[in-house]
């Protein structure tokens, strides 16, 4: 068992990222599209219309609930 800190056990190179370059906050308005993709499905008719309602529901906070 070893009894070093995760911070000794991280090579030098090894860094965190920021918390704030985690984020992915849309530079622009969140479309269906965005929504769609964001949860890996196919873009089709019905796809959107889902991801539509979601928005109109949920407002662009919809695609936070997807992505960090």
């Amino acid at each position: 068992m070893s009894t070093s800190t995760p911070e000794e056990s991280r090579s030098s190179d090894d860094v965190c990222t920021p918390d704030a370059l985690l984020h992915s906050a849309p530079a622009r308005d969140v479309t269906p599209e965005d929504l769609v993709m964001a949860t890996g499905r196919d873009v089709t008719p019905k796809t959107l219309d889902w991801a539509r309602r979601k928005l109109e529901s949920e407002g662009s906070a919809a695609i936070e609930k997807l992505l960090p």
